[in-house]
């Protein structure tokens, strides 16, 4: 059945994991951009900065919720295979 697959399609979850690593990405810039007056000895930045640093933890759960779809699936997918 792999040779139905078409190569460029979408499997379940993968937006998902997409989505996860871009905001998984923005939660890292803001972490680092939040850091940086640390070791430059600078003026801390407001509050909020700090809640966008949590969007990596948001990102990373996004991220696993896709690849939790995808596994699940895939299992479907076997089970009627299989069956």
């Amino acid at each position: 059945m792999r040779d139905k697959t078409q190569p460029n399609s979408a499997a379940a979850g993968d937006r998902l994991i997409r989505a996860g690593a871009l905001v998984f990405f923005i939660g890292t810039l803001a972490t680092m951009v939040t850091v940086a007056p640390l070791f430059f000895h600078a003026k801390p930045f407001p509050t909020y900065m700090f809640g966008l640093s949590m969007l990596m933890g948001v990102g990373f759960l996004i991220a696993g919720a896709g690849v939790l779809r995808s596994v699940a699936a895939g299992r479907r997918q076997a089970r009627g295979e299989a069956g």
